[in-house]
């Protein structure tokens, strides 16, 4: 099963959560205002396969998770084939500009998924 971390500069994500799980991913929602911060670090504790970072700019919790634990990362990111591209080309973390939506986290999951022949 593929999990994956959201972080949400605004505690939110439970949109893309609901997409996650509809393409039969597990998320993990990490709670509380700051959290695209701890992004790196909860998918330490999670081992998870995706991460996704929340914030105005679609990068700094991205970053800090690549700057920290070396995942490869892509962010500035504003919409779901940019996030699928970025799947496509190796990118683990990806780093949006709020898009709290079910299709993107379904549609990145059913990518993530068909790259690694699931």
């Amino acid at each position: 099963m593929i999990t994956v971390v959201i972080a949400d500069r605004l505690g939110k994500g439970q949109n893309v959560a609901k997409g996650v799980e509809a393409a039969g991913g597990r998320a993990v929602v990490v709670p509380g205002m700051g959290a695209d911060m701890r992004l790196g670090d909860v998918m330490q504790t999670e081992k998870a396969d995706i991460g996704f970072s929340f914030c105005g700019s679609g990068g700094a919790g991205a970053i800090t998770a690549a700057t920290k634990y070396g995942y490869k990362e892509r962010h500035g990111m504003r919409s779901v084939e940019e996030g699928i591209t970025a799947i496509n080309d190796g990118n683990t973390v990806l780093g949006f500009g709020f898009m709290d939506s079910e299709e993107l986290g379904q549609r990145i999951v059913e990518a993530y998924s068909k790259l690694k022949g699931n």
